[in-house]
């Protein structure tokens, strides 16, 4: 049995794909693991397809027929793999040498560690980071860690919050225990709900810093800020609270989720894209009540400890964000 699987999402990434799948395998390099990789195209539109088959025969390509966004296509590409650790690569990546061996040496020593999030740089400026893991506030933000920052300041091993699927390993068996990601989510955020369910259960996220790929982002939605990820950032944000939090952390919380959410419309609509939010929010409490919503965790009250614990962690968290905006 291969000890890693690479899944990689793609929806029309013809211009990414060649330059991730050669990167991938030229960090394999020298590495004392055996690997498959995964390709989920989710119903592109390109060439996409046709290049993992006619250049790329060693790599596996699962073509879904109809668009159901980066969950669905991430847990596809899980589901069929059959490693005990899985990486998902974002398909605007390239990953340096070394970079999966030190996932691997990351994840596979700890027992209780859920996810490792690579150190993800700048695509036009290596020496800057995209992102060191997400970190979640009270105020309900979610921020990649570290973003245009210098990686020298980040080059220590540290548990995070929740790590970015762009670039990250999971341990396979523990999806068992806590849930595939949410097809809900569709896009945003879905490796932070991930993530915050595995921290409900016991387990722990950590950073790599000798992990590293450089990324391009926002390849397959367009620009840093636009509508769509205007409302599916929303509203997700509402699902995510929705599901993680107890009944009486979010009567604790709503107070710094007010301001934080009112700060954000503010926000969005000084980049002309208040209406997309609003729309969000009110996507997302629709989610929250909908037929097909996902389970909120149960048994809060079994783990109490653990709450107070991730509630100090969430409003330390508010100091870091506001220290880095």
């Amino acid at each position: 049995m291969n000890k890693v699987t690479i899944v990689i999402p793609n929806y029309n990434g013809e211009k990414w794909l060649r330059g991730c799948l050669n990167s991938v395998a030229s960090s394999f390099q020298n590495a004392a693991i055996t690997y498959d990789i995964i390709v989920v195209d989710d119903a592109s539109t390109d060439k996409s397809r046709e290049i993992v088959t006619s250049e790329y025969p060693d790599v596996k390509l699962i073509a879904l027929e109809k668009n159901g966004g980066f969950s669905r296509a991430v847990n596809a590409g899980i589901k069929a793999s059959e490693s005990p650790y899985v990486i998902l690569l974002n398909n605007d990546t390239k990953a340096k040498p070394g970079f999966v061996q030190s996932l691997y040496n990351s994840i596979s020593k700890d027992n209780k560690c859920f996810s490792v999030s690579a150190s993800m740089r700048m695509w036009d400026k290596e020496e800057l980071i995209d992102s060191a893991g997400d970190i979640y506030c009270a105020l309900g933000w979610s921020r990649s860690r570290g973003k245009g920052r210098p990686a020298t300041r980040y080059q220590k091993t540290c548990k995070i919050f929740s790590s970015c699927a762009g670039a990250a390993i999971y341990r396979r068996d523990i999806f068992d225990n806590i849930g595939y990601f949410d097809p809900l989510h569709y896009m945003y955020l879905e490796d932070l709900d991930i993530c915050w369910r595995a921290l409900l259960a016991g387990f722990h996220n950590k950073y790599d810093p000798n992990a590293v790929v450089v990324h391009y982002g926002s390849a397959s939605t367009g620009s840093r800020y636009n509508s769509r990820k205007a409302i599916y950032s929303a509203s997700n944000n509402i699902y995510v609270l929705y599901k993680n939090m107890s009944a009486l952390q979010l009567l604790f919380n709503l107070p710094f989720l007010f301001a934080g959410f009112m700060v954000k419309t503010a926000f969005f609509f000084r980049k002309g894209l208040g209406k997309d939010y609003l729309k969000g929010l009110a996507d997302g409490f629709k989610k929250c009540a909908g037929k097909g919503k996902g389970k909120r965790y149960k048994g809060f009250y079994k783990i109490i400890p653990r709450l107070a614990y991730l509630e100090l962690i969430l409003l330390k968290n508010i100091f870091t964000v506001l220290r880095d905006t």
